[in-house]
């Protein structure tokens, strides 16, 4: 780990805990430190409702001394109950009482309210990337293995269009080896459909996970009976998550409600994971041509698809 890392995570862990109020004296401006709100909400979350102390100081590794403590106070103040277990004597066992989880409720109900508070000026998009950001720390830091990351579909906001544009670029250069001529190309139909789409014949789609793009597709009219999909892109870090197909099942679901009587695409024959997508939503190859594109000697495939 660098020096840098190291910093940038002490940096983070002061920022968070003075952002959540943890260094005050009662956490959410309660009676009881961020420690004892934890116990609360373990013993709470407990599947019977009962705990064996050891496995309540186990699981929040903490000290032996210290949880004795707490429980001690919490006992005092009618909040628990210890008794011995029925398998060990040996053993306690500790459960809430009615005041106990009551407590808890409002501490629940409270962390709510603040993560509400933090969150007000924040958009969708700014959500699910601090979701995802949270997820990738707990699963590098705790080695949890994390869910399936959500796929989500939305319309072109600001900005999307270049970035559609300097990706294709990219990607299609680190790739396949084209030239800046794709990326001229890839400019002028984003060009066209900023300046001339209607959205009863025209649609776009950017494709998010955890708040990030990594992939687009277009709907674009060619005909009053044809429409055309362009622009078809998937990051290679969301590759295998369902991604590519989504966006062409959304962009052919559109282009069916529109009213188009079928559907062209063009393609070449070295995109075969494309084409494997297009095939599988019922494309079929109509003609192909091989001749110069891109700085490559390229076949040119020209697809459709009847509704």
């Amino acid at each position: 780990m660098t020096i840098e890392t190291v910093a940038a995570i002490r940096r983070f862990n002061r920022f968070y805990t003075n952002l959540i109020g943890v260094l005050r004296a009662g956490l959410l401006d309660s009676p009881y430190s961020l420690a004892e709100a934890r116990v609360l909400y373990e013993l709470a979350a407990a599947p019977a409702r009962v705990l064996e102390v050891a496995d309540l100081r186990q699981g929040l590794d903490m000290d032996a001394g210290y949880l004795s403590r707490i429980l001690g106070r919490f006992e005092t103040d009618g909040l628990v109950v210890r008794e011995r277990s029925d398998v060990d004597a040996r053993k306690q066992r500790i459960r809430l009482t009615d005041a106990g989880r009551a407590a808890q409720a409002e501490l629940d109900k409270r962390s709510d309210a603040q993560a509400a508070a933090l969150l007000s000026a924040a958009t969708r998009a700014d959500e699910r990337r601090l979701a995802g950001a949270m997820s990738a720390i707990e699963s590098i830091l705790g080695g949890v293995t994390p869910s399936a990351p959500t796929v989500v579909l939305r319309p072109p906001g600001p900005g999307d269009l270049g970035w559609v544009v300097q990706r294709h670029g990219a990607l299609y250069a680190a790739e396949y080896g084209w030239n800046a001529e794709f990326e001229a190309m890839v400019a002028r139909i984003v060009a066209d459909y900023a300046d001339s789409h209607d959205e009863r014949w025209d649609r776009g789609w950017i494709a998010e996970v955890d708040g990030e793009p990594v992939g687009s597709i277009f709907c674009v009219r060619a005909s009053e009976s044809t429409a055309k999909l362009r622009l078809l892109l998937v990051e290679p870090k969301a590759r295998g998550l369902g991604v590519g197909g989504r966006l062409v099942e959304e962009c052919v679901r559109f282009a069916q409600r529109a009213g188009y009587r079928d559907m062209v695409l063009f393609t070449h024959d070295v995109l075969d994971a494309a084409r494997h997508l297009y095939r599988r939503a019922g494309f079929e190859l109509d003609h192909e041509e091989r001749k110069p594109a891109y700085g490559l000697d390229l076949v040119h495939q020209h697809w459709r698809k009847i509704f």
